[in-house]
């Protein structure tokens, strides 16, 4: 296990700050489930779902922190061994602002999302013959997710991933250096997710089995000692389902 967070031999685990990052987890799933079984009202969405922009974005941030956490404490564990690496003592405030930075990046991804969304499940309402369309375009979508998975782009965006110095650079523990650690080790990481996202998006935003799916993907991409080996099988896995979704719409 200390391994796959980026601890050599003989380095002690960071404890307390993998006990911190799984109580955060285990609370943002939780309520992710749920705000998932309680919401209601707002703009109708894609998947089934409805609700406001502001509740939108405080939901996908929800979210994320629930989907991202388990690879994100991977990162940052090295990332604070790196930091111990240059002669940094104080984790706590660096560590603090990567992560909101690193956040702030998904919360403009979901910015972007919304009004998407919005526009899609309005122009359903008004035209059925789109309506009947989205099957085939949401099975259209997870078959170019999966190839996605299986190019090298991806393998090289997962592998720069993996290793915060080779994402970010030298690690900077004041607050400037930290925050711009947390939103380029976000925007990787948006470009490394960027085909499994669009399942989830395909799937359904808030299905909570595609949110569990996806989230084990991540996981299992950046901590797995076979990086190549889980992202291949997710690529086949995605080419598969939407070859047969697909078919099957049209």
């Amino acid at each position: 296990m200390a391994s796959a967070f980026g601890l050599g031999a003989g380095r002690r685990p960071d404890t307390a700050f993998l006990a911190a990052g799984a109580l955060a987890f285990a609370a943002s799933a939780a309520t992710t489930v749920a705000w998932c079984a309680s919401m209601n009202g707002g703009m109708p969405m894609p998947g089934g779902w409805s609700m406001s922009m502001a509740s939108f974005l405080a939901m996908w941030l929800l979210m994320m922190a629930a989907m991202m956490l388990p690879s994100l404490v991977a990162m940052l564990s090295r990332y604070r061994l790196a930091l111990r690496r240059y002669g940094e003592r104080r984790l706590a405030p660096p560590t603090a602002l990567a992560a909101a930075g690193y956040f702030a990046v998904w919360t403009g991804v979901g910015a972007l999302l919304y009004p998407l969304g919005s526009l899609l499940a309005a122009a359903e309402m008004r035209s059925p013959a789109l309506a009947r369309a989205v099957p085939l375009a949401s099975g259209a979508v997870l078959l170019v997710a999966g190839l996605v998975q299986l190019t090298r782009w991806k393998l090289e965006r997962l592998l720069r991933c993996r290793d915060p110095l080779a994402c970010c650079g030298t690690p900077r523990a004041d607050a400037m250096g930290a925050w711009r650690q947390g939103l380029r080790l976000g925007a990787e990481c948006c470009l490394c997710c960027a085909g499994l996202i669009a399942a989830l998006v395909a799937l359904g935003v808030m299905d909570l089995r595609a949110m569990g799916l996806v989230t084990a993907a991540i996981t299992a991409e950046r901590v797995s000692p076979w990086p190549r080996r889980v992202a291949r099988g997710t690529g086949i896995l995605l080419a598969v389902l939407g070859l047969a979704w697909t078919l099957r719409s049209a």
